[in-house]
């Protein structure tokens, strides 16, 4: 398989994980360690480690292994975060700058982590870092869509709602792929 396979390859499980998939987590976290291996100076495949990482401890019952998991994987992407270079403004994974889907994968997974590890502000700062970056209205509709969905989730999250319809209005709009989501999220909304 070609590099760029391997990458899709990776985040389908990565995003089949993301969505419940519990299968589908060590499978995610063991190809994205096998991309790092090749390139371990890349903060995006670095990111995405550690994201995967951190999900395994939602696949485990036992409470040391769930920390040990958790904070290895936000290690990993706080070193993900510290390789960026100017250079990963420009370069493109999937039409996506690497630096923009570096930050939203740290974003997200920051967020996703429980209050008690103290991410959740760092999370918020790179979430709204993603969309304020010069480059976000040039990144593919479907990135754009997944970081304004979620966006909008984390303002609904912090009671925010009429921030939260703003960006699902916006997702409607642009008719992203995920627009059938954003206009159910509207409904229950009302």
């Amino acid at each position: 398989a070609t590099p760029e396979t391997a990458f899709e390859d990776a985040a389908r499980l990565f995003n089949a994980a993301l969505g419940g998939e519990t299968a589908a987590v060590d499978k995610a976290a063991d190809a994205f360690d096998a991309l790092l291996k090749a390139e371990p100076a890349n903060p995006l495949l670095l990111a995405y480690a550690g994201a995967s990482q951190a999900m395994k401890a939602r696949t485990t019952l036992l409470p040391w292994k769930k920390m040990t998991y958790a904070e290895d994987g936000l290690a990993q992407i706080d070193k993900a975060l510290a390789l960026l270079a100017p250079a990963h403004e420009t370069a493109l994974v999937r039409g996506v700058p690497l630096a923009l889907e570096t930050r939203y994968v740290a974003a997200n997974t920051f967020l996703a982590v429980p209050g008690f590890m103290n991410r959740g502000a760092r999370g918020a700062e790179l979430l709204a870092d993603v969309q304020a970056a010069p480059s976000f209205a040039g990144a593919p509709l479907g990135f754009r869509g997944q970081v304004l969905m979620r966006a909008a989730a984390q303002a609904q999250a912090e009671k925010r709602n009429d921030d939260a319809r703003k960006l699902l209005e916006t997702v409607v709009a642009a008719n992203a792929p995920q627009s059938e989501a954003a206009k159910a999220q509207l409904k229950a909304m009302q």
